[in-house]
């Protein structure tokens, strides 16, 4: 089940941070930030029990929607929840009136690239050495509508 998230999965989601992002991995006080912001909305996926298998953030600015982080619990991946998630993502940044969607990946992670490229985002950008192991980070886009014109 996709939900929104309430301040109790915050320890969850800390936890599948470290578990996933390691150094990269955003602090609880951080989280819940983006639980108490306008603009952003949390999602988790949780199973039967409520227990938090994967979460999606995004922060919307403007006709924009900055999918932030997208994490599931290594026992999980591969059975869709991702997919799952990211279409929650997708449909709530298309009712809050967003014309597109914008990610950063790094270069290295190919999984995470394939699953991006199966959801028709495009590369538009390159960040040289963005995060803290020297990878690149890959600007990636997708439009929420058949308006959207990519002329970069």
């Amino acid at each position: 089940m996709i939900r929104e998230a309430v301040p109790v999965d915050i320890p969850a989601i800390g936890d599948l941070e470290d578990e996933l992002f390691g150094a990269e991995a955003w602090a609880s006080e951080s989280l819940l930030d983006e639980l108490q912001t306008p603009g952003r909305v949390l999602f988790v996926f949780a199973d039967e029990d409520d227990e938090v298998l994967g979460y999606a953030i995004t922060m919307l600015a403007g006709d924009v929607v900055d999918l932030e982080r997208i994490g599931v619990r290594a026992d999980s991946q591969r059975r869709g929840v991702a997919g799952q998630l990211l279409d929650s993502a997708l449909d709530q940044a298309r009712r809050d009136g967003a014309d597109r969607m914008l990610l950063e990946v790094s270069s290295v992670n190919h999984e995470a690239l394939g699953f991006y490229a199966g959801a028709d985002f495009r590369q538009i950008d390159v960040r040289a050495r963005y995060y803290r192991d020297g990878s690149d980070a890959l600007v990636m886009a997708r439009s929420l509508g058949p308006s959207c014109n990519w002329s970069s």
